[in-house]
């Protein structure tokens, strides 16, 4: 695909920066590759203004009492490394707000950043954000379809995980959000903010020689996919200041997508490393996403006129033919003496509150009914020729 190779340096005017979604200076970064060290001072090292996307799944914070059993006695492999555990709720926060605040300085104006948690951190991942001016755009529900049960039966069964996405601020209003594919790819229906996808299993978990999980909180790649297909373009830089065992990198790479890891523990960086060089990327065909309709120049209807498409006089009608208006010259639509845009006319020919008359009304041709998207394509394609 033409994408860089790991530890690529990324600097200067190039094509390659430019696709790679850096600002053109003179600084060098590298991209697509692991760097070992604590998140904050390596974080720090990173130039202003550089990256598309953040994902971040940080420590949780646990607090769990002693170990954890199942009804046969067998002891559960959960999280007791000494990277979740702080000495209070106040370590925790002042810990939070020190990585929020070096990503919010790396990533673009218009980045967003996706923290992943559980109850027992993501409430104060959110609130801190929200203080460090961050902007929530959704809150979204990992609903896993495997999850491990409440062995001593005092609680729920705590199926689910989530993930807060947020732009740096309220004025970021060109953020990347690929709304038209993610419907295609859901039998035209809006993704909803609940995501059904099981937990990491089966070969897609990483075992060291003795059978046991190299790393216990190993993200589905199916997970971040959607994450990445969602809010980042191919070519885009997306970091990840915990970077565990690599899923994003791995998917980033997939996807045609750079990254930048941090991780402090060397056993998980190298397999992070291992696990990302296996993996082949996707032809670029195969993974862009297709143009966004608010990113298509805007057409006025007096266009169409101006072109030649509709002809002043012409009669419009809805697809089952029971209303019509006429276009005026000026680019309105006249109907029952009332004048206005293709909107508010078929609209008012309702009784409803509002229409998009480009694909309410229809115009007669040789071929029978053309929907007037229809020809505004066509001017879009006169255009882009031009």
């Amino acid at each position: 695909m033409g994408f860089p190779r790991t530890g690529t340096a990324v600097a200067g005017p190039r094509a390659k920066v430019a696709r790679a979604g850096f600002p053109v200076t003179a600084s060098r970064m590298t991209v697509d590759a692991v760097l070992l060290g604590d998140c904050i001072a390596e974080l720090e090292k990173l130039p202003a203004n550089s990256v598309d996307l953040v994902f971040a799944d940080p420590p949780y914070n646990l607090q769990l009492e002693g170990a954890l059993s199942r009804p046969d006695q067998s002891v559960v492999d959960a999280v007791d490394d000494d990277w979740d555990k702080f000495a209070s709720f106040e370590a925790y926060d002042a810990f939070t707000r020190a990585w929020l605040l070096q990503c919010r300085r790396v990533m673009k104006k218009d980045a967003t950043l996706w923290v992943i948690g559980s109850y027992h951190n993501i409430f104060r991942v959110g609130a801190i954000r929200q203080d460090l001016g961050f902007w929530i755009l959704n809150d979204v529900v990992w609903r896993k379809a495997n999850p491990m049960p409440n062995f001593r039966g005092r609680r729920f069964t705590n199926a689910h995980e989530t993930m807060i996405w947020a732009s740096r601020g309220p004025d970021a209003k060109g953020y990347t959000f690929h709304y038209e594919a993610l419907k295609a790819a859901n039998e035209d229906t809006q993704v909803r903010s609940d995501w059904f996808i099981p937990l990491c299993t089966g070969g897609e978990r990483l075992k060291n020689d003795d059978g046991r999980k190299v790393h216990p909180t190993q993200k589905p790649e199916a997970l971040l996919a959607r994450v990445l297909l969602s809010s980042s373009k191919p070519g885009d830089v997306v970091l990840d200041p915990f970077f565990g065992t690599g899923t994003t990198g791995a998917v980033a790479k997939r996807l045609g997508r750079h990254f930048i890891g941090i991780e402090r523990d060397p056993d998980y960086a190298a397999a992070a490393r291992e696990r990302i060089a296996a993996v082949v990327p996707l032809d670029l065909a195969a993974v862009e996403a297709p143009p966004s309709k608010r990113s298509e120049p805007r057409i006025p209807f007096a266009s169409l006129i101006e072109a030649g498409l509709i002809v002043p006089g012409a009669t419009l009608v809805d697809e089952k033919r029971r209303f019509t208006a006429t276009v005026r010259a000026d680019g309105a639509l006249q109907r029952d003496g009332i004048v206005g845009s293709i909107h508010k006319i078929g609209a008012l020919s309702q009784g409803l509150p509002a229409c998009n008359g480009w694909t309410f009304w229809h115009v007669e041709t040789s071929e029978g009914l053309v929907v007037l998207d229809d020809l505004r394509k066509r001017m879009r394609g006169l255009m882009a020729a031009a």
